[in-house]
């Protein structure tokens, strides 16, 4: 049904209101997609009215939308959205700042630790002695990612493991706020193995001290860049300080959509959101911001390349892991945090005057508000 945006509201008014362990009946869940959808397809359309703004938009077969020079495209991406995987290993429970966009906020005192000696690699606990007999017994992935949470807190641990894995022939990035890192510890990182270095440039706000380490970076390790949650504060950042970053000569920036969970959503209430295939929950600035800085990069010819992390790449990247995985056709982990859906996030969409659906039409008998629904 193509929903009017005053029924819309008015449902979803209601809906608010409910005790969180009231359960919707089904024709209060055929009103809740009905919405889901009349939202999703006025982003898309804006979406798509701003992808075709951009000159020289490439994509990544389909799975991702880049500009920029081919050369530069982290292989960490193509590892994610076209090898076999991006497996996660986790060491550091801790980090020195806390970004109202993380998706561990408020929580960060509470992080479980690792355990001593200890990573996680897929879910199970190694010593860095077992990952020879790992390596020896299963299948390698195209790369590794070093995540959870700031491992500067204790890179010195980082060395020898990434070692191993460089021997082993694997891709392996990091994720850092940068605001620890030395020309020291970045010069170890590139000398023990590590291919990729991403810095989340928005946790510090563009700090000079962080831009300085991104060139630092581009000394030792091959391929260095920025990922950072697309937000208004961080493309304005950026732009005050575009002509510095470009400097360093990083290769890539990865403006990743911001989701939000349970633990960030509060920060953000009050934005005009939409939910993406009925699976992440996002600010609808945060993709429009990435486009923008796309058409911007590709009109000004930046030498590195722009990618759109967007929510669209995260329902690719459960795609193309599903098969890899050799799972049936059609699996994908890409789904929704939220159980049940926090209705009140989306009642500024429903309220601004300027987002429009495309299309409406009248509630069929039985779905209007104020008749009893069976």
């Amino acid at each position: 049904m193509k929903i009017s945006k005053k029924d819309a509201l008015q449902w979803f008014s209601f809906f608010a209101m409910l005790p969180e362990e009231e359960e919707l009946m089904v024709k209060q869940q055929e009103i809740v997609y009905a919405v889901m959808a009349q939202i999703e397809d006025a982003v898309d359309a804006r979406h798509q009215a701003l992808l075709k703004e951009i000159p020289g938009l490439k994509t990544l077969q389909g799975r991702s939308y880049y500009v920029g020079n081919d050369k530069k495209i982290p292989l960490g991406c193509c590892s994610c959205l076209l090898g076999t995987g991006l497996s996660s290993i986790r060491k550091t429970n801790k980090c020195n700042v806390e970004c109202k966009f993380c998706y561990n906020y408020g929580e960060l005192d509470e992080i479980p630790p690792i355990g001593e000696g200890m990573w996680d690699i897929g879910g199970t606990k190694y010593r860095e002695q077992d990952l020879d007999l790992l390596l020896s017994i299963q299948k390698k992935p195209t790369g590794v990612a070093y995540v959870y949470l700031e491992p500067f807190m204790e890179i010195e641990k980082y060395y020898s493991i990434i070692g191993r894995f460089q021997k082993a022939g694997i891709h392996q990035h990091m994720y850092t706020n940068g605001t620890l890192a030395t020309r020291e510890n970045l010069k170890a990182l590139g000398e023990a193995g590590l291919d990729e270095l991403r810095f989340n440039l928005g946790a510090s706000g563009c700090s000079d001290r962080v831009i300085e380490a991104i060139g630092w970076a581009k000394e030792s390790i091959p391929q260095v860049g920025i990922e950072t949650p697309m937000t208004p504060e961080f493309y304005e950042a950026f732009q005050q300080k575009k002509e510095k970053i470009l400097a360093t000569g990083l290769d890539f920036i990865n403006c990743a959509e911001l989701h939000l969970n349970n633990n960030n959503l509060q920060n953000y209430l009050g934005t005009p959101m939409y939910l993406c295939r009925l699976g992440y929950l996002s600010p609808i600035w945060s993709r429009e911001l990435t486009l923008k800085l796309m058409k911007q990069a590709a009109e000004e010819q930046w030498d590195l390349v722009v990618h759109d992390c967007s929510n669209r790449t995260k329902f690719a990247r459960g795609m193309n892991l599903s098969a890899k995985e050799g799972k049936w056709f059609g699996a994908n982990d890409y789904g929704c945090e939220f159980n049940p859906l926090p209705y009140e996030a989306f009642l500024p969409t429903l309220q601004d005057e300027t987002f429009q659906f495309l299309e409406e039409e009248e509630l069929p008998k039985g779905y209007r508000p104020g008749e009893l629904i069976f």
